[in-house]
């Protein structure tokens, strides 16, 4: 007698098979953590995607990777446990649901804070719905039941909890910095936030007298707006022209405030007039000038 084999179709057809399995390893708890099972502690946190629409390609193959370890390491005995989750993404949500609100004729000053909270958490249930249906569908090997959100009570206090800690053991430090701010959502933004373009400008000459009276420096600058958080003009330490300048003062055009002559390796000599006007609360590299000295 000879056997019938089954036909395989030709192509491959997720839903009969993805949905099936999920649903059987969740009902049955296969990827639960349990913190009294046998076998040396194995933990992983899902990088948390950003709750700000859908998951791409690039969340599949991280993901993917992931999980490939995850369940070897599983298959080895460790207790493993992999922890789901999303993140806020705060300003990116803000810019989405901004962008919905002006569609339909409004603002967030107009609908009101707690309105506009509202929506965010409504967002945050659409979009992290569609993303955990995403990771269902992937099937990855993480513990369902210990899903969190960045923005949960729990987890916020432990984020307290931990820089508190990191503060008091001098690990972090608080202080004034320069940040990016973006008018738009009136918050700073990361740097990676920032795409810097160059564009061509045009040189000021300004003059700005010593205040003894005996002489003046000239300051080529493309931002002469700047001038009113002036704190210093920088030299370098090895342009002759100004070394016996280093420690004076000049008055400050316009706002009539003493600020010294201090000398710093970053002035290139031979642009401009190789003086360089220092606001610290307007550039980077001044800001950094501004912490040197």
């Amino acid at each position: 007698m000879t056997a019938t084999l089954p036909t395989l179709d030709r192509q491959y057809d997720p839903t009969i098979t993805e949905d099936k399995w999920q649903q059987a390893w969740e009902a049955r708890h296969v990827f639960k953590a349990d913190p009294d099972h046998p076998g040396e502690p194995f933990c992983v946190v899902i990088p948390p995607p950003n709750v700000t629409g859908s998951l791409h390609m690039g969340h599949a193959f991280e993901n993917a990777l992931i999980d490939t370890l995850v369940r070897y390491q599983r298959m080895r005995g460790r207790n493993t446990l992999w922890l789901p989750g999303t993140d806020h993404a705060s300003i990116a949500v803000q810019t989405i649901l901004e962008k919905q609100l002006k569609a339909q004729g409004q603002t967030r000053e107009a609908v009101g804070r707690e309105t506009f909270l509202a929506r965010a958490w409504d967002w945050k249930e659409e979009s992290g719905g569609t993303i955990v249906n995403q990771l269902r569908k992937l099937g990855v090997s993480v513990d369902w039941t210990r899903e969190r959100f960045t923005m949960d009570a729990g987890l916020s206090q432990a984020v307290l909890t931990a820089f508190n800690r990191l503060y008091a053991e001098g690990l972090i430090y608080r202080g004034n910095y320069l940040v990016n701010w973006c008018p738009a959502s009136q918050s700073a933004v990361s740097d990676l936030e920032v795409e810097p373009t160059e564009v061509d400008g045009h040189l000021w000459h300004f003059r700005y007298p010593l205040t003894d009276g005996s002489g003046y420096l000239e300051v080529a600058t493309t931002r002469p707006e700047t001038m009113l958080g002036d704190t210093a003009v920088a030299v370098n330490p090895e342009d002759d022209r100004y070394t016996h300048l280093v420690g004076q003062t000049l008055t400050l055009p316009i706002m009539g405030r003493e600020i010294p002559v201090i000398a710093d390796g970053y002035v290139d000599r031979e642009f401009g007039t190789g003086c360089v006007k220092v606001t610290p609360a307007h550039d980077p590299n001044d800001f950094a000038m501004g912490q040197r000295q």
